[in-house]
């Protein structure tokens, strides 16, 4: 088996179990008013508000992990390399320091615009491509 063909394989089957679960979790969707809930309890009185958007939220850092999962399966060592920051980060240093940054640029534009977080979501690729391209 090429080496190519060696991660293609699993990346598919990642990508269809996450389909897989978000098209289940919408059929759990509370009705109102005859139209879906998208931000209604998906269990009501459970420990925590899981709304599909908190869930959709946990269920791609889990497919973040498990790409990366992928990734060094198809090429073991994590690609070390000295960046902007001037020390030694492979790609799952890489994923922290965007998903940590990411993190703060969705509280600050919280705190600073308000709640509408598309354009903050845009920033955050465009932070998470650069960190990967240059740290």
């Amino acid at each position: 088996m090429t080496n190519t063909r060696r991660w293609q394989l699993p990346f598919v089957m990642v990508l269809a179990l996450y389909g897989a679960v978000v098209w289940l979790l919408t059929g759990l969707l509370p009705v109102k008013d005859g139209a879906p809930d998208w931000f209604a309890p998906l269990r009501a009185g459970g420990w925590m508000a899981w709304s599909f958007p908190t869930a959709l939220f946990f269920l791609t850092i889990l497919l973040l992990l498990a790409l990366m999962a992928v990734w060094e399966y198809a090429s073991p060592g994590g690609n070390p390399r000295v960046g902007l920051l001037r020390f030694e980060t492979t790609r799952g240093d890489r994923l922290f320091i965007s998903l940590l940054g990411s993190a703060y640029i969705h509280l600050a534009w919280l705190g600073l615009i308000g709640p509408n977080l598309w354009w903050a979501l845009a920033l955050s690729v465009v932070y998470a491509i650069g960190v990967f391209r240059f740290v």
